[in-house]
């Protein structure tokens, strides 16, 4: 028995030995036929140039890519050697179809099947608009409409706009290194249609410490670049170069490799970029910049043609004029609704003339729709994740309210404008859900005994006396009851922040997180044990799936369940980016 089990052992080590080599892209990659890509194999020892063979469908590599690769005897991680290495960049295969590329090198190999995938030769629509609520999860949209719109006898007094969107899909957030996603690998999905690692941004996560030469796929802004004569637009409430916005255009490892971002940004040359995170735009020596070089992006920028905007009154007054516009609105990310609207919080006293996203998306829309090929245009409401991050709930679902403003507006746009496929989604959810009210015109001092759950609940008593779709107050005496399944050690006080958004917990001398004893004295607060590790001072993502919705020309291609990278598919295809449409 024992020689029987040591045999298996063996096996088992050889087995895993066999497949030591790791091939970008992965297996199971699915790539837009003509689209350029970089092809990578690692291997975990060194090997001789001349060991390496490659086949793809049973013919030598470069029958059929038509290149050489070039081989990189040593890959290092400071003293530590990695191994060996062969790398082909810029590789495109133009037809349609499975390849499968088989590797070798003495005892590792590994056998990878890509599928590369066509698309129609004319396009379904002319322009699309890509609306994404950063966090966006179920409860959020929920929240938002109770709300925003109220509801009587257990009905909706009213519809988001994003209710009224025809189609719909799940979607799977999974990174390839983890079931647990952020919003780096599934934004980047969506714009290059593959999968990658948590952090990494238009690239495959390989093994070397350099974010910025792992192997490159293209992102939808450069395909429409090389196929298309279309305009491109980006707009977000957080820092332009925050993930989101980056992997329409970025190729990089680490998503916080944000000055890096802003000189992709220039490289494409998007029509209309609007949001924050000018302190990366901002030569060294400037005071509040965030970069460690001497490059004025700023005047980059205007040299390469752009009009800048740095607040809502200089947007405002761009909406009408032609050629390209960077508007900048804050040094980092732009105020929630919540503060810049009706509480004056955070730093809107130093930052005052701030613009909404529907005011940026209204801008964005006047600006790109006047190129007769028709545009994309990504919008992204950053903050639905920034405040779900800390569990500050009201916060996140006013920013939801005001990204179903954009989205109405989008819709708009779409009524007059039929060739335009609308999308909404997610990138990633929270672990929220609406547990009832709390209700404080309930006896007593203890404010877990005024939670109302079942029949207990009511309804809230939120009101929009001026019917501009917010409610005129979010402390009204019963009100929604949001709580996390996840999350650091806090206090849950049961009421909105008033005075700022909520801090959970903050580090102590051994850096790790505590509650913060701010909020212990607010009468009625309950201590919460945290759930997470100590290393984590917040709510973390869900790894449940995204609910996305589109409608118009292309949209009968989201259905059931489908992977992040499968969206780009149907992005390309309403495109008809396997097509050549310009000169």
């Amino acid at each position: 028995m024992r020689k029987i089990f040591a045999a298996l052992v063996v096996s088992t080590v050889l087995a895993g030995a066999a497949q030591a080599a790791t091939v970008y892209p992965l297996d199971r990659a699915t790539i837009l036929a003509g689209s350029p890509f970089d092809f990578k194999v690692e291997f975990t020892s060194v090997i001789k140039p001349e060991d390496v063979k490659i086949t793809v469908n049973g013919q030598d590599y470069k029958t059929v890519l038509g290149k050489e690769v070039q081989f990189v005897a040593e890959e290092k991680n400071k003293d530590k050697l990695l191994g060996s290495a062969v790398i082909l960049r810029g590789l495109t295969l133009a037809n349609a179809g499975d390849y499968k590329v088989e590797i070798s090198a003495g005892s590792e190999t590994r056998t990878v099947t890509w599928n590369v995938y066509g698309t129609g030769a004319a396009p379904k629509a002319k322009n699309v608009i890509f609306l994404l609520g950063d966090g966006l999860s179920v409860a959020h949209r929920t929240a938002a409409r109770i709300m925003s719109k109220g509801m009587t006898e257990g009905k909706a007094n009213a519809r988001l706009a994003m209710d009224d969107l025809d189609r719909m899909a799940f979607v799977g957030t999974s990174a390839t290194n983890a079931i647990n996603t952020d919003s780096a690998n599934t934004m980047s999905a969506y714009m290059t249609g593959h999968k990658t690692a948590v952090n990494a941004i238009g690239v495959y996560a390989d093994r070397t410490p350099d974010p910025l030469d792992d192997p490159r796929v293209e992102t939808i802004a450069e395909a429409l670049r090389r196929q298309t004569g279309k305009s491109i637009g980006i707009v977000a409430t957080s820092e332009i170069e925050d993930a989101t916005p980056a992997a329409v255009v970025a190729h990089t490892r680490n998503r916080n490799d944000k000055a890096d971002v802003v000189g992709m940004l220039l490289d494409v040359k998007p029509e209309v970029v609007l949001g924050g995170g000018s302190a990366y735009f901002l030569p060294q020596a400037t005071a509040g910049s965030k970069r460690k070089d001497d490059k004025d992006f700023i005047n980059l920028f205007k040299d390469a043609g752009y009009t800048l905007a740095t607040d809502k009154n200089e947007l405002a007054a761009s909406a009408n004029a032609n050629g390209l516009l960077l508007g900048l609105f804050h040094p980092g990310n732009l105020d929630v609704t919540l503060d810049r609207e009706f509480l004056k919080k955070g730093t809107v006293e130093k930052y005052p003339n701030q613009p909404g996203l529907v005011a940026m998306t209204k801008v964005a829309l006047d600006r790109l729709s006047k190129d007769q090929d028709g545009f994309f245009l990504m919008v992204e409401a950053s903050s639905i994740d920034k405040m779900s991050h800390p569990l500050d709930w009201d916060r996140a679902v006013v920013d939801t309210i005001e990204f179903d403003k954009a989205i109405g507006l989008a819709r708009e746009f779409q009524k007059a404008n039929p060739d335009t496929l609308i999308v909404v989604t997610g990138d990633h959810t929270h672990g929220v859900s609406i547990i009832g009210t709390v209700d404080d015109e309930k006896p007593g001092t203890e404010m877990r005994e005024k939670v109302g759950i079942y029949a207990e609940a009511g309804f809230p008593n939120y009101k929009d006396e001026n019917g501009d779709g917010y409610p005129d107050k979010i402390d009204v005496s019963r009100r929604l009851f949001l709580a996390a399944n996840n999350g650091p050690d806090h206090y849950e006080t049961f009421r909105p922040k008033m005075d700022g958004p909520f801090v959970p917990a903050i580090q102590n001398e051994k850096k790790e997180y505590v509650v913060n004893e701010q909020y212990k004295n607010v009468p009625g607060a309950v201590f919460v044990q945290g759930n997470i590790p100590k290393s984590g001072d917040s709510g973390v993502h869900s790894v449940d799936d995204v609910v996305l919705q589109a409608a118009g020309p292309g949209s009968e291609g989201f259905k059931g369940y489908m992977e992040q990278s499968d969206i780009y598919k149907v992005l390309a295809d309403t495109f008809a980016l396997g097509s050549k449409q310009t000169n």
